[in-house]
């Protein structure tokens, strides 16, 4: 018997693994964040306010642009919820570890790290066997109206 079919059905793991090339992989990316999202709360029921729905497709195309921009092949993008929060993972093929900078109002660009600590419960870097993966977490019902995504007041 597998580990999950002992656990009732609301605290399985809800999981999404998606591998991405090419040049439109930063769209599918937000796409399948999305699709995640949505179903998350559709077919199983957990709340997710528009805001945490409009952060994890920002989080994800963040960190998919970096993958895409400075990590030669192939990316994968991890997403699973759990503890009320969805788990949001890219890993790709450069074991060089991203450095956030400082803040700086006149600096054109590289602010996708910066924006991505400021939105996330939590956030990590670590070097993998090969290449790295980039971890950040979203709160899922953070909507002070307490809206869920999709439903009109």
């Amino acid at each position: 018997m597998h580990k999950d079919e002992d656990q009732p059905l609301a605290s399985r793991p809800i999981l999404s693994a998606v591998a991405l090339e090419g040049g439109e992989r930063i769209a599918e990316a937000r796409d399948a964040a999305r699709r995640f999202m949505t179903e998350v709360q559709a077919v199983h029921g957990i709340p997710v306010s528009e805001r945490a729905m409009g952060l994890a497709e920002l989080v994800v195309s963040e960190l998919v642009t970096n993958a895409h921009k400075y990590a030669p092949g192939p990316c994968l993008l991890d997403l699973e919820v759990r503890d009320g929060a969805v788990q949001i993972s890219v890993w790709d093929t450069d074991p060089a570890l991203p450095v956030p900078q400082e803040a700086d109002p006149h600096r054109v660009g590289k602010h996708g790290l910066e924006i991505v600590m400021a939105v996330c419960r939590s956030f990590e870097i670590r070097r993998e066997p090969v290449g790295k993966r980039v971890k950040a977490a979203i709160v899922l019902a953070d909507d002070p109206g307490g809206n869920p995504a999709g439903r009109l007041m």
